[in-house]
């Protein structure tokens, strides 16, 4: 099961209604290139089946991807503990460095605004997966290749 927050969800829903929408026209594309003639050597009408054969294997993936996600609901959490959709301030113990991260679902991924100060970080990342669940104030062993760094919690919203 997949975790989304519902804006993540409503974005996969709206890919999915764009992809949908694109069928008739690489139908049409298909039936275009096919009255061309000699279908063995029309590069037109072989692209163009390829192109739908993705687009479907693409939208069924993203049904099942929707079929098994589940949406978190904001008023479930406690407050002062991260789960996906979180904003949460950390301190470095070691460095006294501090950070904002955003925790996010896997359609995201990990993305970085310049514009911002908030990193967003994946819920199955080695990060996402030691904030999830953390409370404020507590403090957090991160595993990197490096070795660890150890965040406390100084805000979460």
């Amino acid at each position: 099961m997949q975790l989304l927050t519902k804006q993540e969800k409503d974005k996969l829903d709206q890919q999915l209604k764009d992809m949908i929408a694109q069928r008739p026209q690489i139908a049409a594309r298909i039936a275009e290139a096919r009255e061309k003639g000699d279908l063995r050597e029309n590069a037109d009408y072989h692209a163009a089946r390829e192109e739908l054969a993705l687009l479907e294997a693409r939208i069924r993936d993203l049904e099942e991807r929707l079929r098994s996600a589940s949406v978190v609901n904001p008023d479930d959490i406690p407050d002062g503990m991260v789960f996906l959709g979180s904003t949460v301030k950390v301190r470095d113990k070691k460095t006294g460095d501090t950070e904002c991260f955003r925790l996010v679902g896997e359609l995201n991924g990990s993305a970085f605004d310049v514009d911002s100060d908030v990193m967003e970080v994946s819920a199955a990342s080695p990060l996402g997966e030691a904030l999830m669940r953390a409370r404020m104030g507590q403090v957090v062993r991160v595993s990197v290749p490096r070795g660890e760094i150890h965040y406390e919690i100084l805000e979460v919203s």
